[in-house]
């Protein structure tokens, strides 16, 4: 049996495409917020656990010199020798990039620091002090 099909019919209306794309504008719009702020909670999560990181190998490094860095010479201690420093093992890090934040920005280091030994910090997103959120201070000492 043979059908004759009506050449109007087939494919999809102007009405049945804006429809379509109406819903998934919508859905982009709900979406695409929480999508963005998990991103920037995993940032800071990954800025803690590299701190931690850089924690562990600061107590090494310590176990094999029998000080801390100083803060001139800073993190980079943990990947290239000190001139003055002996029974230097490293590197304490298997790659450079540890030492800057997920937003690309060198971790801040002070020895002494503020409430211990040494302070492992960074500034979050904006680089600068306090902030809220994604721009918050992340820091050893902090809990």
């Amino acid at each position: 049996m043979i059908t004759i099909r009506d050449e109007g019919s087939s494919g999809y209306t102007l009405m049945e495409l804006l429809v379509v794309l109406g819903i998934v504008a919508l859905l982009v719009a709900l979406v695409a917020p929480q999508v963005i702020r998990y991103l920037g909670d995993a940032r800071s999560g990954t800025a803690r656990a590299q701190i931690k990181n850089i924690e562990s190998a600061l107590e090494l490094y310590y176990l094999d010199t029998g000080s801390y860095p100083n803060s001139q010479v800073g993190l980079i201690a943990l990947m290239r020798q000190p001139p003055d420093v002996l029974n230097w093992r490293g590197p304490y890090l298997k790659q450079e990039s540890g030492l800057l934040d997920p937003w690309t920005k060198p971790y801040i280091y002070a020895n002494p620091g503020k409430t211990a030994v040494f302070d492992v910090m960074s500034f979050g997103r904006d680089g600068q002090p306090g902030g809220t959120g994604e721009d918050a201070d992340i820091s050893s000492a902090a809990p």
